[in-house]
């Protein structure tokens, strides 16, 4: 059996058929453990990190940071027996990436590649078996002043062998006639991306940093860090990608003051569509054109709610919990549930499938977009334990670990976009659900309260659903009970429970 083994990128759940390599937690030569997280991947639905399958060293990485892998195929080596001996690169299958890592000093002889860019197989930067390109991947830009092929777009590069290069002597000058001075020399650009600048260090950036570098066209190799430990930062590289674009401006030509603004592709930004947005997208798309929308708008004063929040904040069980409006919201959907069952339930075409469970999604809007993990069974939770499960809840999809599992399965959905100070809105149903809920910002507005007008704390409820299980007598009905839970949570719960 072969000590050589090859990871491939597993089906990380619900049919995904891709995943891009976010960063790479290991480099070629460590030895790792079995089930030692080794590379940090984005799916459709979410970033995870993926165990190691093997303990031992790793001999090979296939694929580098950026790099969007379909499922099944093979992104690491991992040598499951390395002190048994060196292994010949001709009989692994490895590509030349997994051969070991030449020195500074042998990379450091390396001068330009031929005119054609053209390299010998076994070379770094050239062909590989598999047809692949060795190259030196996990170890960030290399530290040697080897020089190999131009920048695309930058200033080309000699096509033989560098050479120091100097000056020109000056002409002898002549009596009759001035000094000519010497011609100028143009010096040879490098590419420091490539490893082709100044001895230096790995790069250090977090993998969000990466990826805005890569969207904005940066080289991290050419910037110097003002985070901790010389650490790059997001504004390093947008004040980097700035600069490049003001000291490009000088190279245009001055339209003339008369002339109106110009609108082209210089002026415009392309941002692929992968991840969680392309999923997100496909999926609004077919639930708006599959299940007929209808949304309806609850004002309801709850000036009574958020001061039992506020009494329940004082007792001492509840100091160190997060509470939130968003709280009472859940539970009161979730009581309304129990009275209204149907709201809780799916189109299956011939059938409707209602569910005797409640997978209570929680919309989190995050930097790789808008994810809608969900809560398991929430519907037997406590108060206390609902608000704990929503904390995590929200603190993994901020920390960008939501798993594709808690994000699958969910029946019910709330979008609280009374966060970014909006009063509600009219949202789309998640798939294989049949209502959502949005809740508003809590304002102190005037308010009619036992005959006169009073300031009070007022938001709006915004409920779509699905017309062909939700008619308007049971959407109505639903929403009210929500509204009325608000209105009076003390009285709802001692009534309803």
């Amino acid at each position: 059996m072969s000590r050589i083994k090859e990871f491939n990128l597993p089906d990380l759940g619900e049919g995904l058929t891709e995943g891009e390599i976010l960063a790479w937690l290991v480099e070629v030569g460590d030895v790792i453990e079995l089930n030692q997280p080794i590379v940090e991947v984005e799916t459709a639905k979410a970033a995870v990190e993926i165990p190691a399958k093997w303990a031992g060293q790793v001999h090979a990485i296939f694929h580098p940071q950026g790099s969007t892998v379909e499922v099944g195929t093979p992104i690491i080596a991992i040598d499951t027996d390395p002190g048994a001996g060196p292994i010949e690169a001709s009989t692994t299958g490895a590509p030349a990436s997994a051969l070991p890592t030449p020195s500074a000093a042998s990379l450091a002889a390396v001068e330009v590649a031929p005119a054609e860019g053209a390299v010998e197989p076994g070379l770094i930067g050239g062909p590989a078996p598999g047809g692949r390109t060795a190259v030196l991947v996990g170890y960030g830009p290399r530290t040697t002043a080897a020089k190999r092929r131009p920048r695309r777009g930058g200033t080309p590069l000699p096509t033989q062998a560098a050479a120091p290069v100097a000056p020109a002597p000056p002409a002898p000058a002549a009596p009759p006639a001035p000094v000519a001075p010497p011609a100028p020399v143009a010096p040879v650009v490098t590419a420091p991306s490539n490893g082709h600048g100044p001895a230096r260090g790995p790069v250090l950036a977090k993998p969000p940093v990466r990826k805005l570098a890569r969207d904005l066209g940066v080289d991290l190799a050419t910037l110097t860090g003002s985070g901790p430990l010389g650490s790059i930062t997001r504004e390093d590289v947008q004040q980097a990608a700035s600069g490049a674009t003001a000291a490009a401006a000088p190279a245009a030509v001055p339209a003339p003051a008369t002339t109106a603004a110009s609108f082209g592709a210089d002026r415009e930004q392309r941002i692929p569509v992968k991840g969680v947005r392309k999923l997100t997208a496909e999926n609004m798309s077919r639930s708006a054109f599959t299940a007929p929308h209808v949304t309806e708008f609850l004002t309801v004063d709850v000036t009574r709610a958020m001061k039992a929040l506020d009494r329940l904040r004082d007792r001492r069980e509840w100091r160190d919990v997060r509470v939130s409006p968003l709280l009472l919201v859940a539970k009161a959907v979730l009581l309304a549930v129990k009275r209204h069952p149907m709201v809780n339930s799916t189109w299956a075409g011939d059938e409707i499938v209602v569910k005797e469970y409640v997978n209570l999604g929680i919309a989190a809007a995050t930097e790789r977009g808008l994810i809608v993990p969900n809560i398991k069974d929430a519907g037997r939770l406590s108060l206390r334990e609902l608000a704990d499960a929503m904390t995590g809840l929200v603190q993994t999809a901020k920390a960008g670990k939501t798993s594709p599992a808690d994000m699958s399965g969910g029946t019910l959905t709330i979008t609280n976009v009374g966060v970014f100070g909006v009063d509600t809105g009219t949202p789309i149903l998640p798939p294989g659900e049949s209502a959502i809920l949005a809740f508003g910002a809590v304002r102190e507005m005037p308010w009619v309260h036992k005959g006169k007008v009073r300031p009070r704390q007022v938001t709006t409820l915004g409920l779509s659903f699905d017309h062909r299980i939700i008619d308007g007598e049971l959407g109505s009905k639903f929403l009210r009970d929500i509204g009325d839970f608000l209105a009076d949570p003390e009285a709802a719960l001692l009534a309803w429970t």
